[in-house]
């Protein structure tokens, strides 16, 4: 059986226990599950924490996740697209454990991300090259936007891999467990994030010029350059977070 969005099922309970022991819950935390499906892993999670919420977006699906979890009293069921949910509704902080539908894995991070005074971490299961797109560092050939813009934000960790012949039905690819450590303090200095953003887009939506050319249209680009001890003639991919956050705040 597949789920809506591009999720499959996950059922091998070693993969779930190291799932939760990478996802660091404590009988104090609230957790936060999206596509809990048949709820394997959110009958663990309500083992360890203290509380779970169940975030499901197929209708269908709900009676047999109450009925699978019908003795599990530390678990609240939610009908409801976890896109749209309201997370500041949640008391308290909270992290996130989940095997993320594919298709939603991107705008779903960036959303638990506007929330991030609430969200202390996030343990999820995604697609392999997706994973290696997040922690890719400078000089990598998938380092981009998505690496530096959730590197700016968090501290991504790829912690291990998980084969397709583990879900059911097996997907097209291999996935992996990333966990994202939020920190309560920004992790570069940055005097405007919206212009910091603006300018990594920009340096990546022409990976292949240099970056002096794939950011003309900033004003004094070539003197910001210059003060922060780029060579112009280097492509976006080579230049690390801290040049980037370095090169924003000349230009501000």
């Amino acid at each position: 059986m597949k789920k809506p969005f591009g999720q499959h099922f996950l059922f091998d309970k070693n993969i779930l226990k190291k799932i939760i022991a990478c996802s660091n819950i404590t009988t104090e935390d609230t957790v936060v599950e999206v596509g809990p499906g048949l709820g394997p892993l959110t009958s663990l999670l309500a083992d360890s924490a203290k509380k779970v919420i169940a975030i499901e977006f197929d209708k269908k699906l709900i009676d047999r996740l109450t009925d699978n979890l019908a003795d599990k009293k530390n678990v609240e069921i939610v009908s409801a697209d976890a896109l749209k949910y309201p997370y500041d509704s949640i008391s308290g902080n909270f992290k996130v454990v989940a095997n993320i539908p594919y298709n939603i894995t991107t705008p779903l991070i960036f959303k638990f991300l506007e929330y991030k005074k609430k969200v202390t971490s996030m343990t999820l299961l995604m697609q392999k090259e997706v994973a290696k797109r997040i922690v890719a560092s400078s000089g990598s050939g998938v380092y981009g936007v998505l690496s530096i813009s959730l590197q700016f934000a968090t501290e991504p960790d790829l912690m291990f891999t998980v084969s397709r012949k583990a879900f059911s039905p097996p997907p097209d690819v291999d996935s992996a467990v990333v966990h994202f450590n939020v920190p309560r303090t920004p992790r570069f200095r940055v005097k405007d994030e919206k212009l910091f953003l603006q300018i990594v887009k920009a340096a990546f939506s022409q990976r292949r010029k240099t970056i002096a050319n794939s950011l003309k249209k900033f004003k004094d680009i070539n003197d910001a350059l210059d003060y922060c001890k780029i060579d112009r003639s280097v492509r976006p991919e080579q230049l690390s977070i801290e040049q980037f956050a370095a090169l924003s705040n000349s230009l501000e």
